[in-house]
């Protein structure tokens, strides 16, 4: 009977061993997982932004920022060499973002799943009573695709562990003061600043979109004081350069070809209709992480960067309009050569300098040369189920390609001066490289 005991307490303790050894096991990395999830996520976040009431350009890129970054730090320790990007983005220190239990399994896309869930919640829920079942039903979806093949210790702590990352990320986005930025898009106390080829309205919106957007925190250090040249003094006379400049807009709209008036409103992205033009770069980078089909932790860095390339870009080109105030080509061309003119796109309500699509185009593309190529040539599908416009699928040799034409979009749109596009594109080429300073590893 003793032998028999003692046999039966040494086999429980072999059992307990190796239960403790597939406890503590060598943790698996995020090149096991797919893009999927994250993916799935950018997907969610660009249709609700359309859908949602006040998400202008800024207010988009600010949500895709931080779901680029929650959906990365929660990965991030599944990363092998990678690093946290706390204590380098501007406020957010390095013990506030929690860190995973080690020698534990951890299925970091169902960390992702969770993280993305949590800041996506803090962004969207106020905008439209059905963003946060729409967030839920995704979570749950997404978290049933592991749950057959994951023990339930393992999906628990995964779950748990991107909540708390996410939890983190949405006090630190927080800290922005923006977390209800949405309803502020045309702040009542903006005093319209009045002067000589100062912006005035182009529509019934008085007050311009964001005035307050440029003091707003980026996640890179530098970018809101990246330096752009002014743009060309201001004059009525006929042979000014100024002058010379919006003749140039009034000249090319008289006659668009069919390929430049499809590349206007292609490129147009309005809000409402469309996830705004951050939504359309990161719409295109969505496109080359599934084109290539890279694993988990390249498609988080990837949307990382890219989200937080396209605030920033905001962030610093805001800056730049409040601080010149500049005239629209409507008003100028209306006043000084054609006062019934009317470009093919309505104007958008906030002053002309630089051009918004092309610092956030150009910054996209810093970024996604850096991850996949100076010539990798793709096709661009971001407006294929629409049927207001010619949205055929467009093809472009290389990250460059599609971010100069989503600046000169503007130029045949009759929206901006060619000065503000080509400042732009460089403005958020040096927004970009900002990011890229950022140690990921």
């Amino acid at each position: 009977m003793q032998k028999a005991f003692q046999k039966l307490f040494f086999l429980s303790l072999i059992l307990l061993f190796f239960s403790c050894q597939d406890e503590e096991v060598t943790p698996s990395t995020t090149d096991k997982y797919s893009h999927n999830v994250a993916s799935s996520w950018v997907n969610l976040a660009l249709d609700m932004v359309k859908n949602s009431p006040g998400f202008s350009p800024p207010v988009a890129a600010r949500t895709y920022g931080y779901l680029g970054l929650a959906m990365y730090e929660a990965a991030r320790p599944g990363i092998t060499g990678y690093k946290t990007l706390g204590g380098q983005i501007n406020g957010l220190s390095e013990e506030a973002i929690p860190d995973a239990e080690p020698g534990l399994e951890y299925n970091w896309a169902l960390a992702v799943n969770a993280a993305a869930a949590e800041i996506l919640h803090a962004c969207m829920d106020g905008a439209r009573a059905e963003n946060a079942g729409i967030i839920e039903s995704n979570l749950a979806v997404q978290t049933s695709l592991f749950k057959s093949d994951n023990s339930v210790a393992v999906v628990e702590r995964s779950l748990a562990y991107g909540q708390q990352v996410g939890q983190a990320i949405v006090k630190f986005a927080g800290s922005d003061g923006q977390a209800e930025c949405y309803k502020s898009n045309f702040p009542a106390n903006f005093k319209v600043p009045t002067g000589n080829g100062f912006w005035v309205p182009t529509s019934a919106q008085l007050i311009p979109l964001q005035p307050y957007w440029g003091n707003v925190r980026s996640f890179g250090p530098g970018n809101p004081d990246v330096a752009v040249d002014p743009p060309l003094p201001y004059s009525t006379e006929p042979t000014s350069p100024f002058y010379k400049e919006a003749e140039d807009v009034y000249l090319i709209s008289q006659g668009l070809s069919a390929s430049q008036k499809t590349i206007a409103e292609y490129w147009s992205d309005d809000p409402g209709k469309t996830a705004t033009p951050p939504g359309h770069s990161l719409s295109i980078a969505k496109i080359v992480v599934s084109k290539q089909g890279v694993n988990l932790g390249k498609a988080v860095e990837t949307y990382a960067k890219v989200g937080m390339a396209v605030h920033d870009a905001f962030v610093s080109c805001w800056k730049t309009k409040y601080q010149y105030n500049l005239v629209r080509p409507i008003t100028y061309i209306r006043q000084q050569m054609n006062q019934s003119w009317t470009p093919i796109l309505p104007t958008p309500p906030f002053p002309e300098y630089t051009s918004g699509h092309s610092v956030q185009s150009g910054a996209a593309a810093q970024v996604l040369e850096s991850l996949y190529g100076f010539e990798y040539a793709f096709k661009d599908n971001t407006h294929e189920q629409r049927s207001d416009i010619n949205g055929t699928p467009r093809n472009y040799v290389s990250f460059a390609d599609f971010a100069n034409e989503a600046a000169i979009s503007r130029f045949y749109g009759g929206i901006h001066y060619k000065k503000a596009i080509f400042e732009g594109v460089g403005q958020g080429r040096l927004v970009g490289l900002n990011v890229l300073k950022l140690q990921f590893k």
